[in-house]
């Protein structure tokens, strides 16, 4: 029963918001705004200069990397309180990390140039 009462008020306040917005808000539109906007640089402009696919490479290993060692910090502080089996489990897990990490280092995903 609860949840009927959640759906209709917020389905209330998604139709009051609709009706409000059409009350209230502008009518005309400005030319200015209707004109595609990208990351704060103004469209089709030849002075912009694309990231190189390597950039992303570096970014995205580097967030994945950074969250798994992330998952250090919870580890080491319940480290006395834990089982006998978490120490493996904790040394698989470091192996794997040290996997993709050497992997990525041979394929040069660490080279910048």
């Amino acid at each position: 029963m609860e949840i009927l009462i959640v759906f209709g008020v917020f389905g209330l306040l998604g139709v009051v918001m609709l009706f409000m917005n059409r009350l209230l808000g502008p009518r005309q539109t400005n030319p200015l705004k209707e004109q595609p906007f990208e990351c704060g640089s103004p469209p089709l402009d030849s002075e912009i200069k694309p990231y190189g696919v390597k950039f992303y490479l570096v970014a995205l290993i580097f967030l994945v990397f950074d969250v798994e060692v992330v998952f250090f910090f919870p580890w080491a502080v319940v480290f006395r309180e834990m089982s006998p089996i978490a120490g493996p489990v904790m040394l698989v897990y470091v192996g794997i990390l040290l996997v993709g990490f050497v992997y990525a280092w041979r394929t040069g995903a660490f080279q910048w140039e």
